[in-house]
């Protein structure tokens, strides 16, 4: 089985049994972002990790087997993203790309933020003229090396 054919199974089973990615990754004992992203097909599970995942789901050890494989990051098909949500992403590092560069370059110096070393958090935060969402990206900075 591929990781493809275990994503859609994942989530089939995950809408059938009427699981949140948050439950999910409770019973897996990691963050919600980071559990998210490896039942996408982005990230490889540890094979504890994917038997507690697939056990809830109901899934065999075929799908455990292929969380566990190393996947194919980049998950997007066409160069600018046609979903509207991804898209905002796209429009952000369009409009603001240059801005966070500049700024992280004026605080840490030349280099980039890890997307290796890196965590992600995803909250809510109510709003009386409508929720916010607010994002959080946790990346080591990384120097470019000079020789």
């Amino acid at each position: 089985m591929d990781r493809q054919e275990a994503t859609e199974l994942i989530i089939k089973a995950k809408k059938e049994k009427g699981l949140t990615w948050d439950k999910i990754a409770q019973e897996v004992g990691s963050h919600k972002v980071w559990v998210t992203s490896a039942l996408l097909g982005q990230n490889s599970m540890s094979s504890e990790a994917a038997e507690k995942a697939t056990a809830l789901l109901g899934l065999g050890p075929e799908v455990a087997k292929a969380l566990t494989e190393c996947p194919l990051k980049g998950s997007l098909d066409s160069d600018v993203p046609v979903d509207p949500l991804i898209y905002r992403f796209h429009e952000i590092t369009q409009v603001y790309g240059t801005t966070i560069k500049e700024i992280i370059h004026e605080m840490f110096g030349d280099g980039i933020m890890s997307a290796i070393d890196f965590e992600m958090d995803i909250s809510k935060k109510p709003d009386p003229k409508g929720d916010r969402v607010v994002i959080t990206f946790d990346g080591k900075f990384l120097p470019y090396r000079k020789w």
